[in-house]
């Protein structure tokens, strides 16, 4: 006979009145990222000028475990506003022009607390996830928004804090001031939509005790942390292994960026988490179209979700023109290490005004079909095919492990000339 183990009882739930204790913060030391393989939230140390300040800590905690009415509560997408489980980490207190923020981390996610300074009330919540952060996502974290923009507090392990324009690539990044406490003058922030004309990032430097060299873009959206940017360049001639995505820092990678940044825009207020730019393939275009890239942007969210936007461009567009969207495609692998292979298609009018059905694959794919308007099969990775007017068709592609591929999305519209 098998004696059974009693089931071990669930862990009693820390009462509200201990979590919201400022006495039980708890408190990392200044250093700690520097003696850690876990360089995320739980190596910042508390900063900020009104960190011994237990009212104004108390509050914060307070609202967090159980906001009173009137409070304004904002959660990120698929991010719970429960009090935290036990006491949070304490990553700062202080003044942000003319509001009083608290900042708040309990392990999963960070709150942000803030207060009007002349006026009784006007306190908010904002809570949103950042599980899983890493060297890059747990860089810098939006403390709020001053005249139009918004100042950031830096992490400990940055050492270089740069401001660039993505629609810009060929402008060098400049200084941007950063004060004792870590908190950075104000930085521009982003439409929903319109004018894409400035589009400012930050532009981070690690510690080289970390990483030597690591520099990477940071873009806020006007979420509590930014999104951090990131690139993949075309592949290799021949069968080479894929790519990896790369910081969004070298000549390529800018360009791309400069074609791709005014959607990003868009991604505000849905829990973006990073966005990788992947040049997938190159085509030379019919009736002096010029050269063309196709390009998948993958935005990857802190819930774990992706979505993915195909754009084609080319070489004889302006800098900062945005690339033509082609293709969409929500809660999708594609794009991704567990999606490597993509094909895609749209309509497009040369500048001589004839209309083609253009088909790109990514580096794996060996021959593609058409049906529809045009039927046709080709080997190889492109094709561009007269169509007479905008082409409706259906695309597959087989690739080089035998597999099928259908294409990704419908058309969004025929790519301009």
């Amino acid at each position: 006979m098998v004696a059974t183990l009693p089931e071990e009882a669930p862990p009693e739930p820390v009462p509200p009145t201990v979590a919201a204790d400022p006495a039980r913060l708890t408190h990392a030391p200044a250093e700690l990222w520097d003696n850690t393989s876990r360089i995320d939230f739980t190596a910042w140390p508390a900063r900020g000028s009104r960190v011994k300040d237990k009212n104004l800590l108390g509050r914060a905690l307070s609202v967090w475990t159980r906001p009173p009415t009137g409070t304004h509560v904002s959660p990120a997408p698929a991010t719970s506003v429960a009090a935290p489980s036990d006491a949070p980490q304490l990553l700062y207190a202080g003044n942000v022009s003319d509001r009083a923020v608290v900042l708040l981390y309990d392990g999963q996610r960070l709150a942000r607390y803030s207060e009007s300074l002349s006026s009784a009330g006007h306190a908010a919540l904002t809570v949103a996830r950042v599980d899983d952060a890493d060297v890059t996502t747990a860089a810098a974290v939006a403390l709020g928004t001053v005249d139009g923009g918004a100042r950031y507090l830096i992490a400990p392990w940055i050492t270089e804090v740069q401001i660039r324009d993505l629609s810009r690539p060929d402008v060098l990044a400049h200084p941007l001031r950063v004060a004792k406490d870590g908190v950075t003058e104000t930085v521009p922030t982003w439409s929903a939509a319109g004018d894409c004309d400035s589009r400012p990032a930050l532009q981070l430097r690690s510690s080289d005790r970390i990483a030597e060299h690591h520099a990477f873009l940071l873009a806020g959206l006007g979420d509590l942390t930014p999104v951090h940017l990131t690139y993949t360049p075309l592949p290799g001639h021949g069968s080479p292994p894929a790519r990896a995505p790369r910081e969004a820092t070298g000549t390529a990678a800018l360009l791309a960026w400069a074609h791709q940044e005014c959607g990003l825009g868009s991604l505000r207020g849905t829990g973006a988490r990073a966005v990788n730019a992947w040049d997938f393939a190159e085509q030379n275009l019919p009736d002096g179209g010029g050269h063309a890239l196709w390009t998948c942007a993958r935005t990857d969210t802190w819930q774990g979700s992706g979505n993915v936007t195909v754009t084609l461009r080319t070489v004889q567009d302006a800098t900062d023109a945005p690339a033509d969207v082609v293709a969409r495609a929500r809660s999708t692998a594609a794009c991704s290490r567990f999606g490597q292979h993509i094909v895609a298609f749209t309509g497009w009018r040369s500048p001589k005004g004839r209309w083609y059905a253009l088909v790109a694959g990514s580096r794996a794919v060996t021959d593609i079909a058409v049906s529809g308007d045009i039927t046709a099969s080709k080997a190889g990775r492109t094709l561009a095919l007269p169509a007479d007017g905008r082409p409706r068709i259906k695309v597959s592609a087989r690739l080089a492990t035998g597999g099928r591929l259908t294409s990704i999305g419908p058309p969004i519209h025929a790519a301009r000339p």
